[in-house]
């Protein structure tokens, strides 16, 4: 069975506190990097960068709001995945002209998340920053549908830490499977499945004809229960204050679906 939504916060918390699988621990390790951490969102489709009926549009809001200085915040269109690239690099570089040193590169504190074809570009950017040398804390995948060209299922051994949300239902639905491209250097914190035949969600600010073309698409981009999880696990990568779970909290990640 696939873990719920409702024990995830305890697995990541777990995983976050035991420390990732990566070979790279600068990426990872409280104190071991002085750089601005840069946190990246993709939107999907042809959504714009800064339509605020989109949730994940409202979460980088709220973190560029929360995160007023230290932290890069910033959301592209899907098909800017390049722009987003020489943003991170410039980030990373002071915004200096001239090669990034390999200490600007191992102290990076990366974070990229994305819907649909945006949770594609969040994995082709990892890439990209692979060959840079440079590594990525987490990517985080909101039903991710593969532009032509990307493979959005192999996640990069530069990723310290990877986690895939998806839907089956409908015309358009996310890739139900993530894997590390190298286990020893990437963890998978899961793959987790929302289902809202049961339980539908509205999502009534949203275009009619996404609702009803792609509705279930729509409905895990309005899922607050889903959104919450991934603004938790970037609020958590950026603070590095996951706690351990007390005995009694503990679950079998093994749970049922809600």
């Amino acid at each position: 069975m696939l873990p719920s939504l409702r024990v995830l916060p305890l697995v990541v918390s777990l995983l976050l506190v035991s420390g990732g699988a990566s070979a790279k621990p600068q990426a990872t390790s409280a104190g071991a990097s002085s750089a601005e951490p840069v946190v990246v969102g993709f939107v999907g489709g042809f959504v714009r960068h800064d339509d605020r009926v989109h949730t994940e549009v409202q979460l980088m809001k709220r973190l560029r709001e929360g995160y007023a200085s230290g932290v890069y915040v910033q959301m592209f269109e899907n098909h800017r995945g390049k722009e987003a690239h020489q943003a991170i690099l410039r980030r990373l570089h002071g915004n200096r002209d001239g090669a990034l040193s390999p200490e600007e590169k191992q102290n990076a504190r990366i974070i990229i998340f994305g819907h649909s074809w945006g949770a594609s570009e969040t994995i082709e950017l990892a890439r990209q920053l692979e060959k840079d040398g440079i590594p990525v804390v987490l990517t985080i995948q909101v039903d991710s549908v593969s532009k032509r060209g990307e493979n959005d299922a192999v996640i990069p051994p530069n990723v310290s830490q990877a986690i895939n949300f998806y839907q089956l239902d409908g015309m358009l639905h996310g890739q139900a499977q993530i894997r590390a491209a190298d286990p020893a250097r990437t963890r998978i914190l899961g793959n987790f499945r929302s289902d809202y035949k049961t339980k539908p969600l509205s999502c009534g600010q949203y275009p009619w004809w996404d609702r009803i073309f792609m509705k279930s698409h729509i409905q895990i981009e309005c899922d607050p229960a889903v959104w919450n999880q991934v603004e938790s696990l970037i609020r958590s990568n950026l603070s590095l204050e996951a706690r351990l779970p007390s005995p009694g909290e503990l679950k079998s990640s093994d749970s049922p679906l809600n």
